[in-house]
């Protein structure tokens, strides 16, 4: 779905904070919602308690505004991750959760233009929880501990991602790190040159390489 995300962001812009911005050379990849508001708006005499304190009204107008254009955008899955989600969703465990900068509000209405049903992650963090990524995953883990009733330990965390910022938020829990080569990365090299623990083509071959059976 290259592009919706973009243009979610300047309609929901335009409503909350009355400012069409052109977004054609921003570039988003791995930034929060919020760190993307952050990024953009202050120059321009939003202060950073405004932007907080419309986060609520941020996330209402970007879900509506998805909710109307995404149609008008190609789905694209990345291999294997049907697979690999209906396969855990089947075991139940591990854990699926939600990592994402994107909005509480946004998240399951991408999942659920990519085929995914948003209530097999159980767990979650979002883009509009906090303008930084790396406080995501913690979220996240203490929401799971609540959930099953037990302390999870760092490295029994798997983050899977596709930017240098996943790899970066998952080294800041002390999980496991997983890249996948389906992001659209700055530079051709910047995914590997992140050092996750693995790095993927794509979700076809998690299992034998990650966790295998």
């Amino acid at each position: 779905m290259k592009g919706v995300g973009r243009e979610t962001t300047r309609l929901a812009m335009l409503e909350v904070f009355k400012m069409d911005i052109g977004l054609e050379n921003h570039y988003f990849g791995g930034k929060t919602d919020w760190r993307t508001l952050l990024d953009l708006l202050p120059p321009l005499g939003v202060t950073e308690l405004m932007i907080e304190a419309s986060m609520p009204a941020y996330e209402q107008a970007a879900a509506s505004h998805m909710t109307r254009i995404i149609a008008d955008y190609a789905a694209e899955v990345c291999p294997g991750a049907h697979a690999l989600v209906t396969e855990l969703h089947h075991r139940g465990f591990p854990l699926q959760g939600l990592v994402t900068g994107n909005t509480s509000t946004i998240a399951p209405i991408k999942l659920r233009a990519g085929g995914f049903d948003p209530d097999w992650f159980v767990v979650g963090a979002y883009g509009s929880e906090s303008p930084d990524r790396n406080a995501l995953p913690a979220l996240a883990v203490a929401r799971a501990e609540k959930l099953t009733g037990r302390k999870i330990a760092p490295e029994q965390v798997i983050v899977i991602g596709d930017t240098p910022a996943d790899i970066a938020c998952a080294r800041a829990l002390g999980a496991v790190a997983v890249a996948v080569k389906t992001g659209f990365p700055a530079t051709p090299t910047e995914l590997a040159e992140s050092n996750p623990d693995y790095l993927l083509n794509d979700l076809t071959t998690f299992w034998e390489t990650v966790l295998p059976l």
